[in-house]
């Protein structure tokens, strides 16, 4: 049960870095949030090892929390077009966690984790990851609904909204082309789903350089740190 957990090891798998902090069930940091670049490949063994060296002097925890840049389902990992994908179908990364580190262990998509750690908890909620990919999660009056990868879901004739709007396309695009996208998408994104409120997260959401609508908001990932948290409070585990 959760009044027995007192502390959370939450870990963001990105494209580029390893991020990971310990929390209280409030949500506070008790150890600096600290990075380590991904490894490349990013097979599930390099991450494990990655993990191990970034946490090694962490203090005491309870429980793991981790946001996976990828489907997930049951904390099977079945899909991470951004790391080494072949390497990570239908792979049981909570079950490696729990093995090598002796803690009970949960992984869900990196936005949806991050979506529990902002969203206000009423209405229809939609949370966009701008990074090395697109991210997106779904939560209504607080509660996380079925993961889509609309990451994968062609935009164009011949691209996905992670080729239109990803990192590479950032650096292909540059700011102006590139912020011209994401106004096109935010607009399809208001059509189709209707949301209450829309948190746009992610290395890249700060080079947004138009102004949004009054239910759209920028977020930073220390404003999502407690989706970890959030994560076993709603599972009640």
């Amino acid at each position: 049960m959760t009044d027995t957990i007192k502390s959370i090891l939450a870990i963001d798998i990105g494209g580029t870095s390893v991020k990971a902090t310990v929390l209280d069930m409030e949500g506070k940091q008790l150890v600096d949030y600290q990075k380590l670049p991904t490894p490349n490949p990013a097979t599930p063994e390099a991450i494990l090892e990655t993990i191990k060296t970034l946490v090694a002097a962490f203090p005491a925890y309870d429980r793991i929390s981790v946001g996976f840049p990828g489907y997930v389902k049951n904390n099977i990992v079945y899909t991470a077009p951004n790391l080494a994908a072949d390497s990570w179908k239908e792979i049981s990364f909570a079950k490696t966690l729990t093995d090598t580190f002796g803690k009970p262990a949960q992984v869900i998509n990196d936005a949806d984790m991050q979506g529990l750690g902002i969203v206000s908890g009423k209405g229809l909620e939609m949370m966009v990851t701008l990074g090395t990919g697109f991210g997106t999660a779904f939560l209504l009056d607080g509660k996380l609904l079925p993961h889509l990868e609309l990451a994968h879901h062609p935009i164009t004739k011949s691209k996905t909204y992670d080729q239109y709007i990803g990192d590479k396309a950032y650096l292909k695009d540059g700011d102006t082309k590139w912020n011209e996208k994401i106004q096109r998408v935010l607009g399809i994104l208001k059509t189709v789903f209707n949301y209450d409120r829309l948190y746009i997260g992610g290395g890249n959401a700060k080079k947004i350089n138009f102004p949004l609508e009054d239910n759209i908001k920028i977020v930073t990932n220390k404003e999502a740190i407690d989706g970890g948290v959030k994560l076993w409070k709603t599972t009640g585990e």
